[in-house]
């Protein structure tokens, strides 16, 4: 009979193992969770483990920082597999994992039935690499104050303006038409 654990890969206690067993658990910083994991980035309720047909369904319980599985965040219910690798927030992580029963345990079987068999399978052994960080949005782009640009382009047109008027007002002799307080008109 195969039983679960998590190892932590990354966290508080990297190498600690949280054997699972039960048909119903849950993970979180609280100390009366099946896996209790004392981080800040854990809600107090973070996840809850349900074992079904033979495996375990992992489930997000509205945490803060999210639960992922290979790097995907849970919007539902998944059935976890030997070798997925879970994250809690951002710097919580947990390797899933199937361990055969007790290997060195005597098990008394007929001359007959014994017969080579094929290696029994493990998992590969997976490097562990982070999980993608959760989406984020691409860099905002610098903000530019232009407010200056708009005062000083709207001051140089002002001037232009009132050059371009009394160059205009001096070429056609006007200057008593528009200014007749000027002396001498």
């Amino acid at each position: 009979m195969a039983q679960f654990q998590f190892v932590m890969r990354s966290g508080p206690t990297p190498g600690v193992t949280f054997p699972l067993d039960g048909d119903q658990l849950t993970i979180g910083r609280d100390s009366t969770n099946g896996v209790a994991i004392n981080d800040a980035e854990i809600s107090r309720k973070h996840a809850r483990l349900m074992f079904q047909g033979g495996k375990y369904v992992l489930e997000d319980l509205g945490s803060t920082n999210g639960t992922f599985v290979n790097g995907q965040r849970l919007a539902g219910p998944v059935v976890l597999k030997p070798g997925d690798v879970v994250s809690l927030g951002e710097q919580i992580v947990l390797m899933y994992d199937a361990i055969a029963g007790d290997a060195g345990a005597t098990v008394a079987v007929s001359r007959k039935a014994v017969q080579p068999s094929p290696p029994a399978y493990s998992a590969p052994q997976q490097s562990y690499s982070p999980p993608p960080p959760a989406y984020s949005a691409p860099p905002a782009a610098k903000k530019t104050n232009m407010m200056p640009i708009f005062i000083g382009v709207g001051v140089l047109l002002f001037l232009c303006v009132c050059g371009g008027f009394f160059w205009w007002v001096d070429a056609t002799y006007r200057w008593c038409t528009f200014f007749p307080f000027i002396s001498g008109c």
